[in-house]
């Protein structure tokens, strides 16, 4: 094949990918969730933390770990949940924490009542560097509305969750226990995420199957610890640890 008839072939599937990505997306947002607690005697009631999103069989919700509240204020009735878009306003539905991964930044929840619209997993053979992805979820938060945003992404690298500083007194006392655990791989993306879009699916454009999970604070803490200024870069947690959360 000449040159140019690969660069029509490129051209081809970049318009392809570009004309499915509206209808992925438009399937994807139902099953995109706020994750938050509520208490009555508070104002706000409902207070954001950070995106999740739906599994298995419609009552399973996957989110980062570090979105999770440590404990609940028990004597104030407040409670764990998600939250859901509903018109103009929201909806909260109380979740139950039933798997906890502190390693990987992963948090497993359970919902009552009606199942909502459930995204399917990839594996982790789906992901290649160069990768075309998106994700969506709650950048700004409640801060405008719950309003799904939708953000492209390039994978731009499968590395190591974190490497050694090169100045030990850049290390924290929580890059020094990732350093004594097992190491595993985490995704690089050329992609704009904020600390609400933490818990956010990664997926694939055309198909919508998810490939990881977006972290905006934890990750980023161990990768960046020895740059002083922002990198806009965005990380992302591997699939195949979110269907080992499901399957303890």
């Amino acid at each position: 094949m000449t040159l140019a008839a690969l660069a029509g072939s490129g051209m081809a599937m970049a318009r392809a990918v570009a004309a499915t990505l509206p209808q992925t997306v438009a399937a994807v947002k139902p099953s995109i969730v706020g994750i938050g607690t509520q208490m009555q005697t508070r104002s706000p009631a409902i207070v954001f933390s950070g995106t999740g999103f739906v599994v298995g069989d419609g009552l399973s919700v996957i989110t980062n770990a570090h979105v999770v509240p440590n404990e609940l204020d028990g004597a104030k009735l407040e409670k764990l949940g998600i939250v859901v878009p509903e018109g103009a306003g929201v909806r909260f539905r109380a979740a139950q924490l039933v798997g906890l991964d502190r390693q990987h930044d992963l948090a497993h929840l359970r919902i009552e009542g009606t199942p909502l619209p459930a995204l399917r997993l990839g594996n982790a053979s789906m992901a290649a560097e160069g990768q075309a992805l998106a994700f969506t979820g709650f950048p700004l938060g409640m801060v405008l509305g719950l309003y799904p945003a939708t953000h492209r992404a390039l994978l731009a690298a499968i590395t190591p969750v974190m490497q050694p500083s090169l100045n030990a007194r850049k290390l924290d006392a929580r890059a020094v226990v990732q350093l004594q655990r097992s190491p595993f791989s985490i995704y690089q993306l050329d992609g704009t995420a904020y600390p609400g879009n933490s818990g956010s699916p990664l997926y694939d454009p055309e198909t919508g199957q998810v490939l990881g999970v977006i972290n905006m604070v934890f990750v980023k803490g161990l990768k960046e610890t020895a740059i002083t200024a922002p990198s806009g870069i965005t990380y992302a947690i591997p699939v195949r640890h979110v269907q080992e959360l499901l399957e303890r």
